[in-house]
């Protein structure tokens, strides 16, 4: 029987909380750290920290304008094109004609993959999250026992971030994952998709194998990141059902999912690929088939003017932070440690870049008549592989550890490079390191469009 005080909301003071200050001094700086570089999440803490300190209304004033800022910012027109971008490469085609809107999908029932390194773990633990019964092959025993625990590893951390905890991803279950050393457990699978390392040799083996035992209507998936897709697909007597499909590192983390074509893949293939992306909830985006194909290819400049800059006199830990200041998530040489420096060191000599196949006499800085850097060559003749050795361009933990610290080994190494090679060191400032490495990516990107290799700019970036 008693009258209702003030209800509204707004009218209230705002409950002060003793370490108000101190709260929100380290929110500030987990924000910062979490979501470097971008402008939201910042005015958002400070539409909050209004509200804690002014009236209500006071607060609203504050936010509104916040936002405007935000409104017309380079950044909210940049996410938007981004958002509409990813939605546009749903609907790829092809310059013979083949496109999203008359090519139907397979059903994939079933899938395997092939090879379980750290591509293949990521691929593996990538399918079971999706729901699709996978059987996983390696060529012998302590191979495929390496690799089931590390996908097991993988799958019960994917787990734990999955609500419902490990109920909800089957995949103890033998119809769900099975391993296996048997190829002739390929025979009923709807998809492959072959993991092992970049071996052109390797890699015409397997698909010729599973030519003969797939069933007609299987797709031949490769994970290879820079290879032929054509001259793979020669091994088979099914050109038409082989096709790219390129996972990025760490396969199971990374959306990006890039869909290649050969000469003779059939618009259905293409169709089943993108399906396979959407239902690993991934974006896939159809691309033609060169050496590197988009991704990749437009890294090889980029990454090489970085390692320039360092010949030139700059040091790893100085490109990466200009870079990381930028914008992007990680700088080219912490990546490089990341992705493992073995990997463009095998293809730099299957290429007859680097190694013994290198004819005798070839100046040390100069391949085909271009400028060339062998520090990355010299690195892992050293055994610096980056995190999986725990050094390369930086120094690690330990073995498989993440955390990069500057290296005074790679500084000494590289005033001994400058020394022997006659290079006079000199200061490069930010601005030169940003322009040399970025307009090398972008001109990359005009050449591949102007290739035809992908079909609009909404597909590289």
């Amino acid at each position: 029987g008693q009258p209702l005080g003030p209800r509204r909301l707004s009218l209230k003071p705002v409950p002060r909380l003793p370490n108000m200050e101190a709260f929100l001094r380290e929110a500030l700086v987990k924000v910062k750290k979490q979501a470097r570089g971008c402008l939201a999440p910042e005015l958002c803490f400070q539409a909050v920290q209004a509200a804690t300190e002014r009236p209500f209304a006071e607060g609203v004033r504050r936010e509104r304008e916040l936002f405007g800022m935000l409104l017309t910012s380079g950044q909210a027109q940049a996410l938007q094109y981004a958002f509409f971008a990813e939605r546009a490469v749903h609907r790829w085609a092809t310059p013979s004609g083949a496109s999203w809107s008359s090519a139907a999908p397979q059903p994939v029932r079933r899938a395997a993959v092939i090879g379980l390194g750290t591509m293949g773990q990521g691929i593996v633990t990538s399918l079971v999250k999706a729901n699709i019964p996978v059987v996983a092959l390696e060529q012998d025993l302590e191979y495929l026992n390496k690799g089931r625990k590390a996908v097991m590893l993988l799958l019960e951390r994917e787990a734990m971030k999955m609500e419902g905890g490990a109920q909800t991803l089957d995949f103890h279950n033998p119809a769900r994952l099975q391993f296996t050393v048997d190829f002739d457990l390929m025979r009923d699978v709807d998809l492959v998709i072959e993991a092992v390392f970049e071996n052109m040799a390797l890699k015409k083996e397997i698909f010729y194998k599973l030519s003969k035992i797939c069933k007609p209507g299987a797709l031949l998936c490769t994970n290879t990141s820079a290879l032929n897709i054509d001259e793979i697909a020669s091994a088979t007597s099914r050109p038409q059902q082989v096709i790219g499909t390129h996972f990025f590192s760490p396969a199971h983390v990374m959306r990006l999912l890039e869909i290649i074509y050969g000469r003779h893949t059939s618009p259905a293939a293409i169709a089943t690929a993108m399906h396979l992306a959407k239902a690993l909830k991934k974006v896939g985006v159809v691309v033609g088939n060169c050496f590197g194909f988009v991704g990749n290819r437009m890294m090889f400049p980029y990454v090489q003017q970085a390692v320039f800059i360092l010949e030139e006199g700059s040091r790893p830990e100085a490109v990466d932070q200009v870079l990381e200041d930028f914008g992007f998530k990680i700088g080219p040489f912490r990546m490089s440690d990341l992705a493992g420096l073995d990997v463009g060191w095998r293809s730099r000599k299957d290429q007859g870049l680097t190694g013994p196949s290198l004819p005798a006499g070839t100046p040390a800085r100069q391949r085909h008549g271009q400028r060339y850097s062998p520090l990355p060559d010299l690195l892992c003749e050293q055994g610096r592989f980056g995190q999986k050795t725990g050094k390369g361009w930086y120094q690690y933990e330990k073995a498989g550890g993440r955390t990069a610290t500057p290296d005074p080994w790679v500084h000494n190494f590289l005033s001994q490079y400058r020394d022997t090679h006659g290079i006079k060191s000199r200061f490069i400032d930010q601005e030169e390191i940003l322009e040399r490495c970025l307009f090398s990516l972008i001109n990359e990107g005009f050449a591949i469009l102007s290739e035809g290799i992908a079909s609009g700019p909404e597909h590289l970036d």
